[in-house]
């Protein structure tokens, strides 16, 4: 029997399905049960006292996948009195108490607004041996006021708002998320450097639709003034953010992007459609004029800039026309990469009731397409950066065949994966090292830098993975937004405590 004994430490695992929103909101969960008492179960222990699922309501058989695994673990709970399974995120938010009619050995549910209410409702659950169900319709306190286990020693996500003023009509996030809420400049400022403190290179400014950050305290440029302050952080090495809309990406922006030489020169910037009739019904707020010409601007500023995408294919009316313009827009832009969606119906969406909904058979024969016409302008992108050297930070996990190859894998700074030969080097270089290596050969997913390499700077962050410490960063104070220049941050908050 796995469930605690007396006097000893519950253990918990979280899973994670979605965006990096929910990656994030998953480090916060395991900030706030470790805060609370509870220990990280080792990932090969199938009966952990709490399993929590952090569930995504965007991408497809979302409710498959989740009743599916709740149902693999309703043996294992009646075989372990005392294991807990909570479910939250955004398809807890959107389905609420019928997830406990659907599985009713769950013993919490708590949606995307109340996500620091977990440890109180898991001990609510097992004092009144009753299911515990909190959804909130708007934010109790801002998640960046939560602890946090951060999972890398590197690279950390920094949310600057939550929620989003967009009313695309494929898109359930807004009504799971709220509105947007902005957080201060000096709170935001005070993470990244508490993350810094603790040895984290890489940081990832976060939101729903990031660069409309400032919205709510009018200020369309506090997204590139923010970008700016990130340059004065000493230690701070690389900044990317992640997901900008077209209708809000500003001149300053990019101006912004090629001025400050620690923010990175890649950019995310989702197309979805390229015919305008398509990104008019999807209620996206530009054409694909003015989505090519931000497009043609960075690349001015920024000749090495790598772009990529989300592109949406089959959406309800879609033509052989539109879709043929699509292509043509791919070809245009010549993307280093694209995340690639055939669409399908997503329950309470204005999308799901139009008509024009197209064959299964329709929109798999345009997807292929679609993924043939990336690969080609991808692949050929990528060939060009052979012979060239780059920077590349080192990851863990990226590269699946690493053991088997010899190799070592991480993200050069427009953001390719780079799988890289240590030579000599082979034991010394870390998670979180920066390696400098020639690429040998392209693919249209990867570089190969298959030389020895011409560089390797051991950091802080690799000195960390190496010891085992994890960043942990203490909730940071949501302050009321003020119009105007951002005041001067207050002092760094805490840094990195060791397990």
């Amino acid at each position: 029997m796995t469930t605690a004994a007396a006097g000893s430490p519950r253990t918990y695992q979280v899973r994670t399905y979605g965006c990096q929103m929910n990656v994030h909101d998953s480090e916060r969960i395991s900030g706030l049960l470790e805060d609370a008492g509870y220990v990280r179960a080792a990932e090969a222990d199938e009966q952990p006292d709490v399993v929590v699922f952090n569930t995504c309501a965007v991408r497809e058989n979302a409710d498959n996948r989740l009743y599916g695994n709740l149902g693999h673990l309703r043996p294992v709970k009646a075989k372990h009195p005392g294991m807990q399974i909570a479910v939250g995120g955004c398809l807890a938010q959107k389905d609420r108490g019928d997830i406990v009619r659907k599985a009713p050995w769950v013993d919490v549910v708590f949606g995307t607004h109340n996500i620091g209410s977990l440890p109180a409702l898991l001990d609510r659950a097992r004092h009144n041996t009753a299911a515990e169900v909190e959804i909130l319709e708007s934010l109790e306190v801002f998640p960046s006021t939560l602890p946090t286990r951060r999972e890398s020693t590197y690279a950390g996500w920094v949310s600057i708002s939550v929620g989003c003023n967009n009313t695309c009509t494929f898109c359930i996030v807004p009504s799971l998320r709220g509105k947007e809420k902005d957080r201060r400049p000096g709170d935001i400022l005070s993470e990244v450097r508490a993350l810094v403190d603790s040895g984290v290179l890489e940081v990832t400014l976060l939101g729903q639709n990031v660069n409309s950050y400032g919205v709510e305290f009018g200020d369309r440029y506090a997204f590139g003034k923010l970008l700016r302050a990130c340059g004065d952080i000493d230690g701070l090495e690389r900044v990317r953010f992640t997901s900008p809309h077209p209708k809000d990406f500003t001149d300053d922006v990019i101006a912004a992007m090629a001025e400050t030489p620690n923010v990175c020169h890649s950019l995310h910037m989702p197309l979805q459609s390229g015919s305008d009739d398509v990104l008019r019904a999807m209620r996206r707020s530009y054409r694909s004029e003015r989505y090519l010409g931000i497009i043609e601007k960075v690349r001015a500023a920024m000749p090495d800039a790598a772009i990529t995408t989300d592109i949406i294919v089959g959406f309800p009316g879609e033509t052989e026309a539109d879709f043929a313009r699509t292509l043509d827009v791919v070809r245009e832009a010549r993307f280093s990469s694209a995340f690639t969606f055939q669409y399908s119906k997503r329950p309470g969406t204005p999308a799901a009731t139009m008509d024009g909904q197209l064959p299964k058979q329709v929109v798999q024969e345009r997807y292929e397409r679609l993924i043939a016409c990336v690969e080609e302008i991808t692949w050929a992108e990528n060939k060009k950066l052979v012979g060239e050297t780059v920077e590349v930070l080192v990851a863990v996990g990226e590269g699946r065949k690493d053991e088997r190859t010899g190799r070592m894998s991480g993200r050069a700074r427009d953001g390719r994966l780079v799988h890289f030969a240590t030579g000599e080097l082979a034991g010394r270089i870390r998670p979180g090292d920066i390696v400098h290596t020639v690429v040998t050969y392209a693919a249209p997913h990867h570089l190969n830098a298959d030389g020895a390499p011409l560089a390797h700077r051991r950091t802080r962050a690799g000195d960390a993975a190496e010891a085992g410490q994890v960043p942990r960063t203490p909730g940071v104070l949501l302050g009321l937004p003020m119009v105007g220049a951002p005041a001067a941050p207050p002092a760094p908050v805490g840094g990195c405590a060791a397990p």
